[in-house]
C-alpha cells in the first residue's frame, strides 16, 4: 500500500461522501479506492468511516484523521511548489466552474494568454449558472456573481459588475418604451425571468433615484437559468433584461439593445471566486485567482466603473 495514495483516497471520500463520486473524481476504479480505505484502516487499526448502502460518514477518530491528512497533503504540494521550478511554472489539473457569459465574452477569449503563461495547467471548465457542490464534484473553485449564501466558503471578491436595464428595438416597437420602471408591473410590458439555481425562483430587482426606492418583479412569458440564454431571450424581443455593462457593451452598440431608465440607478453585482476552507490553495489555483482577478479589473473592478 502506498500510503499517500491511500490518505488522497480517503480525504477524497470523506469529501464527497461517497467512494464512486471519490473513484470517479481519482480516475480510480471503486474497489481500488475501497481497498487503498480498507488499507489504511487495518495500518491505523481505526475505523474511519461508517459504511451503509446509501451513504458514507466519517467517524469521530476519521474526522481528526482527515484534519491532519488535508494539511499533510498541502505541505507536500508546498515543498514541491518551493523549488524554484515548480514554483516557476506550476502544473496540474484545475477543476473550475464559472458562469456561461463570462466563459463565453471574457475568460475564454483571454485563456490563450493564461495557457501560454502557464503551459503546464490543465484547465477542466465547467460552464454552467447553477449550484456546485464544491466538495461532493473535487471542484477546486468556483466563480460566481451575486453574494455568498454560503458562509463557509472562502472567497475572493474580484469584481462588481454595473448593472443595467436594456430591450431590443423589437420589442420596444410592439410594447411601447417605458418612462419609469413601476410601467414593468402592468400587462403591456414583460420581463425575461432568470431562475436563480438556488431556488428556482426569479427575484425583484432594487432601483433607485433621486430618493426615490422601487423593487421591480415585472410579468415574463419565459424564465430561464443560463446566462447566455437569458441574453438571447432579450435579443429575440421577448422581454427586457437587467444586465451587466460586459454583457450589453457590443450589443449596444450594435443597436441590436437600447438601454432604459438612465436616471435609474441598480446596485452592483459582487463577483467572488469561492473555493471549500479546507480545500489548500496550491500554486495553480492562485495564479488562476489572480488571473480572473485581473480580468475583471479590466471589465468590472470592484468598487467602480472600468474606463470605455
Amino acid at each position: 500500500m502506498d500510503r499517500f495514495d491511500a490518505m488522497h483516497a480517503f480525504a477524497r471520500v470523506v469529501e464527497s461522501r461517497s467512494f464512486t463520486k471519490a473513484a470517479e473524481t481519482l480516475h480510480m476504479s471503486k474497489t481500488s479506492v475501497t481497498q487503498l480505505v480498507q488499507q489504511l484502516e487495518a495500518r491505523l487499526r481505526v475505523k474511519l468511516l461508517n459504511r451503509t448502502t446509501r451513504k458514507v460518514n466519517v467517524t469521530a477518530d476519521g474526522a481528526a484523521y482527515y484534519e491532519r491528512v488535508v494539511r499533510l497533503l498541502a505541505d507536500m504540494d508546498d515543498a514541491e511548489t518551493s523549488l524554484s521550478s515548480a514554483s516557476a511554472s506550476p502544473r496540474g489539473r484545475l477543476r473550475v466552474d464559472v458562469p456561461s457569459p463570462l466563459a463565453r465574452m471574457i475568460l475564454v477569449p483571454a485563456l490563450p494568454a493564461f495557457h501560454a503563461r502557464y503551459p503546464d495547467i490543465q484547465l477542466d471548465m465547467g460552464v454552467s449558472d447553477r449550484m456546485v457542490d464544491l466538495l461532493g464534484e473535487n471542484v477546486d473553485c468556483v466563480v460566481r456573481g451575486g453574494e455568498l449564501t454560503d458562509q463557509s466558503l472562502m472567497a475572493r471578491r474580484v469584481g462588481d459588475l454595473q448593472l443595467g436595464v436594456y430591450a431590443a428595438p423589437s420589442y420596444l416597437q410592439l410594447a411601447g418604451t417605458p418612462s419609469h420602471p413601476q410601467e414593468l408591473e402592468n400587462m403591456h410590458h414583460r420581463i425575461v425571468g432568470f431562475l436563480w439555481s438556488r431556488s428556482g425562483k426569479t427575484f425583484p430587482y432594487a432601483m433607485h433615484r433621486n430618493g426615490e426606492s422601487i423593487e421591480v418583479q415585472g410579468r415574463y412569458v419565459l424564465s430561464v437559468d443560463d446566462g447566455n440564454a437569458y441574453l438571447a431571450a432579450g435579443l429575440a424581443g421577448l422581454g427586457i433584461l437587467w444586465l451587466p455593462d460586459y454583457m450589453a457593451k457590443a450589443h449596444l452598440a450594435s443597436g441590436e439593445l437600447v438601454p432604459l431608465f438612465q436616471g435609474w440607478r441598480l446596485e452592483p453585482m459582487p463577483m467572488y471566486v469561492a473555493f471549500p476552507p479546507n480545500r489548500h490553495v496550491s500554486a495553480k489555483l492562485r495564479v488562476f485567482i489572480d488571473w480572473v482577478a485581473g480580468l475583471m479589473a479590466l471589465h468590472a473592478p470592484v468598487g467602480g466603473r472600468r474606463d470605455s
